[in-house]
């Protein structure tokens, strides 16, 4: 039998010497730089949806509110007996931030100002900040840019604090203007 020879090593640094500065650990060697021309075109964004979905979200949201505010003005609150009672104010006698908000509603909806105010200045300022933002939703989604409204954690401490306070303020006697 023959025997045979042994492989010679390939040329370059030897094994004893140790791992070579490039093959150490956390030493990997970089990528070779790829030209943008070697990728191709670059994939084009997906299209948006059509027209009649984008809005759907928008103008079904529009007419839920609609269709609240058309009940509250036409159901009177300030009937007895055609809306609970809060029940808070009910057991308590402490106005809520939410008491007098129906018929707020109900005076907005005939276009009563003053009466709407003076039953919930509060709930008035709400309807407006709700028609800022519907209107920015409505642009945004018509020309398919995406809407994102986040809040930073102060904001929503901030609205809790004006909720505390006008509750605070609507209980006390010189708060009164406040009370529905």
């Amino acid at each position: 039998m023959e025997a045979t020879p042994a492989a010679t090593p390939a040329p370059g640094p030897s094994a004893e010497a140790g791992p070579s500065p490039a093959a150490a650990p956390g030493h990997e060697p970089a990528p070779a730089p790829v030209s943008r021309h070697d990728q191709g075109p670059p994939p084009a964004p997906p299209a948006p949806p059509p027209l009649r979905r984008r809005l759907a979200a928008p103008l079904a949201t529009m007419a839920v509110v609609a269709g609240a505010f058309a009940y509250v003005g036409a159901v009177d609150p300030n009937e007895p007996g055609h809306y609970p009672v809060c029940p808070l104010l009910r057991f308590t006698g402490i106005y809520c931030p939410g008491c007098g908000g129906l018929r707020s509603a109900h005076a907005f909806v005939h276009g009563d100002l003053g009466t709407a105010f003076g039953a919930n200045a509060l709930a008035v300022a709400g309807y407006l900040v709700f028609a800022v933002f519907w209107a920015v939703w409505l642009v945004r989604a018509a020309s398919a840019k995406p809407v994102r409204i986040t809040l930073e954690p102060v904001w929503w401490w901030g609205l809790g604090a004006l909720l505390a306070v006008f509750t605070v303020v609507r209980n006390l006697p010189f708060g009164s203007g406040l009370t529905p």
